[in-house]
């Protein structure tokens, strides 16, 4: 409660330092006879001693400071309402991302998964049905093209490692980078541009083993061998590379081979160009970290991948 001073005069004229409820009678203007009927002694003694009448006015000051809560109060729940609405929205779109990242890591799972068993299985019944044929007529065995085969199996697998090492300095970062590029960046969909460099390769495995299936003699056994190498050695990038690497599918124990991880490593500075884009190579990438001088780097990112797996 706080304390108002009213001063009202007997003339009719009131003055209010603030308007408020009044404790105390409110002093009524007594209306003036008319001056005729006045001395004039009368009027001058009026105007020296005018009636002064002071009233204490006490002001409930509850009433404005509630009215200025409520005010707040009202501020402050739409402001909790618009808060608490942007975090549905921030929840409802870091979940449709989550659903989203999981559609996408299944669809190429089971892409993944029917290629490489299907190449695989149909690679392991040409190479039976191969030498079954080899083996017919009771004649002698073919040691130099069985021999052959299985020596440009290794060699095409191997050599393919540094076929991809030189494309990939010499081609995708060059004159092809505009569809590299979609690899060095935030994938949207299952699917990149990227990816039809592995249909190009997979041209001229599906060529060679099909001249060397269909016919006999040593340099068929030696295309059916190259193209047998070139397919191991895509199933194994693709494992490696897209399911170990870029998490685009589940890859199981294979994340906790430590050889493994530590290429997955070496591929991950790639992509950070902290030496200017070594290693280009996949499974020979720690040796070219070794020769640039990147061997702490890639200690810390093997470190960095081990605390990250155990955290999820």
């Amino acid at each position: 409660m706080a304390a108002r001073l009213s001063v009202a005069s007997t003339s009719g004229t009131i003055f209010h330092f603030k308007r408020t409820p009044f404790l105390c009678p409110r002093p009524t203007s007594v209306a003036a006879p008319p001056t005729s009927l006045i001395s004039p002694s009368v009027l001058k003694s009026r105007r020296r001693k005018p009636n002064l009448m002071v009233c204490f006015v006490l002001e409930d000051e509850k009433s404005s400071s509630g009215t200025e809560l409520g005010v707040l109060d009202s501020s402050e729940k739409e402001s909790g309402e618009e808060n608490g609405q942007e975090r549905i929205s921030a929840e409802a779109r870091v979940a449709e991302k989550v659903a989203r990242k999981r559609s996408e890591r299944f669809t190429y799972l089971v892409a993944a998964v029917m290629s490489s068993f299907g190449i695989t299985s149909m690679a392991v019944l040409a190479v039976y049905c191969r030498f079954s044929w080899q083996m017919e007529g009771g004649g002698e065995v073919p040691y130099a093209e069985m021999f052959g085969t299985f020596a440009l199996s290794v060699g095409a697998a191997v050599g393919m490692e540094f076929w991809a090492r030189w494309a990939h300095k010499a081609l995708w970062h060059a004159s092809l980078w505009h569809m590299h590029e979609s690899h060095h960046k935030p994938r949207e969909g299952p699917f990149e541009l990227n990816d039809v460099f592995a249909i190009v390769n997979a041209v001229p495995a599906i060529a060679l083993l099909s001249y060397g299936f269909f016919h006999k003699g040593l340099v068929p056994g030696l295309c059916f061998g190259a193209g047998l190498g070139i397919t191991v050695f895509g199933i194994a990038y693709m494992f490696v590379h897209d399911g170990l690497v870029h998490r685009r599918f589940p890859v199981g124990p294979v994340a906790n081979v430590p050889y493994f991880r530590r290429v997955a490593s070496a591929h991950q500075l790639h992509h950070s160009d902290k030496f200017q884009g070594v290693p280009y190579g996949l499974f020979l990438g720690p040796k070219e970290l070794e020769e640039v001088g990147g061997l702490e780097e890639l200690e810390k990112e093997i470190n960095r991948r081990i605390k990250l797996s155990k955290n999820l």
